[in-house]
C-alpha cells in the first residue's frame, strides 16, 4: 500500500506517460510528424516575431506598442521557463521510454514546462485581447503548437498543460500590468 508507483501520483505519472505515447503514435506516420516539425519549429519563435513585425503595418502605430508588449512579455516567459526548467530537471519522454520516437532535437536539454506552449498561449491571449479577429486565427496555430510538443515526443502532456496555465497567467499580468500603468 506505500509503493510510491501505486496512488494518485503514481496514476497521475503513468496517464501521463500512456497520453504521451499514444500523442507520439502520429510522428510515426511520415507526413504528420513532418506537418509537426514544421509546426514546432514556426513555433519556435518565427511565426510570433514575425507577426510582431507586421502588426504595425497591419494595424498602424499604436500596434508597435502592443508588438513591444509582446515582446516584452516572451522575455518573462523565457526567464520563467528556462528558471523551471533548472530547477525540476524533468528528463524528456524520449529518454524516459522506448516507445517514444523522436524525429526532431530538442531545443534544450529539459521537459517541464513546455516553453513553445507557454509563450504561444501568452502571445495567442494577448491578441485575444487586442486584436480578437486575429486571434481566432492565431488560436489554431497555438493548439497546433500545443499538440506538436506530444506528438514529437518532446513533453508529457503535463508538462504542455504547465506551459498552458504559466503562459495565461503571465499573459494577464502583462495585460493588468499595461491596465494599471494606463
Amino acid at each position: 500500500m506505500n509503493n510510491p508507483t501505486i496512488g494518485f501520483w503514481g496514476v497521475m505519472r503513468s496517464l501521463d506517460m500512456a497520453l504521451c505515447e499514444l500523442c507520439n503514435r502520429a510522428n510515426r506516420r511520415r507526413e504528420l510528424g513532418r506537418f509537426f516539425a514544421l509546426i514546432s519549429r514556426l513555433g519556435d519563435g518565427v511565426f510570433w516575431y514575425s507577426l510582431m513585425a507586421l502588426l504595425p503595418l497591419l494595424y498602424g502605430w499604436q500596434a508597435l506598442w502592443h508588438s513591444i508588449q509582446m515582446g516584452l512579455t516572451g522575455g518573462l516567459c523565457l526567464v520563467v521557463y528556462k528558471q523551471l526548467k533548472a530547477r525540476t530537471s524533468r528528463p524528456r519522454p524520449y529518454l524516459s521510454s522506448e516507445a517514444i520516437f523522436r524525429t526532431v532535437p530538442p531545443l534544450d536539454k529539459y521537459s517541464f514546462p513546455s516553453g513553445h506552449t507557454l509563450h504561444a498561449v501568452a502571445f495567442t491571449l494577448l491578441l485575444f485581447a487586442w486584436y480578437p479577429l486575429l486571434a481566432w486565427w492565431v488560436l489554431p496555430f497555438t493548439l497546433l503548437v500545443a499538440l506538436s510538443r506530444l506528438v514529437l515526443g518532446l513533453h508529457y502532456p503535463s508538462d504542455v498543460l504547465a506551459g498552458a496555465l504559466l503562459g495565461a497567467v503571465i499573459a494577464w499580468l502583462s495585460l493588468t500590468l499595461v491596465l494599471i500603468m494606463g
